[in-house]
């Protein structure tokens, strides 16, 4: 069960800042859930270079997560829009830390779920993938004043910038579909597969 590797990834002794290797554990959790015989460096989105610095920093107890990998594993896009979206996040990311190329590479990669992005990302709510935005991509946290969808806040800013007009009303307030974008997130946290009230373990703050 995913929660099941989550709480023995955050079991074991590493570096880093909690909420950083909670965000990863999460993500390195859902991705192992759903990947169906694919390497793990797919769920994510990262090279095998990439993953064995992850692991090595936050997981030196789970070399594990690196079996079957041969080191060549590179991060091949899925879909054309997945290196313009890892782009506008690495150019957005506040701090300057390797872990913000490694998040953008898992944030592009899981936005191509189905789901709720924070369900994709094996995260607890909404409210965790805020916080992971506000902390590494702070400008473009500020710039979705209105709390837009993630997913959808994204895709606009992409078609912005290639000056693709996406929207049919001229602004939010009078568009019909207001609640596609900004409705409700709610839903199960793939994580465990039951209700968020019930998960603890995933409950660290930035």
């Amino acid at each position: 069960m995913a929660m099941d590797v989550y709480t023995r990834l955050m079991a074991g002794a590493g570096s880093g800042n909690s909420f950083d290797r909670h965000l990863f554990a999460c993500a390195i959790a859902v991705a192992m859930a759903d990947r169906s015989g694919r390497p793990l460096t797919s769920g994510l989105g990262l090279s095998a270079f990439n993953l064995a610095a992850l692991v090595g920093r936050y997981f030196p107890l789970a070399p594990g997560l690196l079996s079957g990998l041969s080191g060549e594993e590179e991060d091949e896009p899925l879909a054309a829009e997945e290196p313009d979206l890892r782009a506008l996040l690495v150019e957005h990311r506040s701090r300057g830390l390797v872990e913000e190329e490694w998040l953008a590479h898992v944030i592009a990669r899981r936005s191509l779920g189905a789901n709720h992005l924070w369900q994709d990302l094996g995260l607890t709510g909404r409210a965790d993938l805020s916080g992971l935005m506000r902390r590494h991509f702070s400008r473009l946290a500020e710039a979705n004043s209105g709390d837009m969808k993630w997913k959808k806040f994204f895709y606009r800013e992409l078609c912005q910038r290639e000056g693709i007009v996406i929207c049919k009303s001229p602004n939010c307030e009078v568009c019909a579909d207001v609640a596609v974008c900004f409705g409700a997130e709610d839903g199960v946290s793939l994580l465990a597969h039951r209700p968020v009230s019930q998960i603890r373990h995933c409950s660290v703050s930035p």
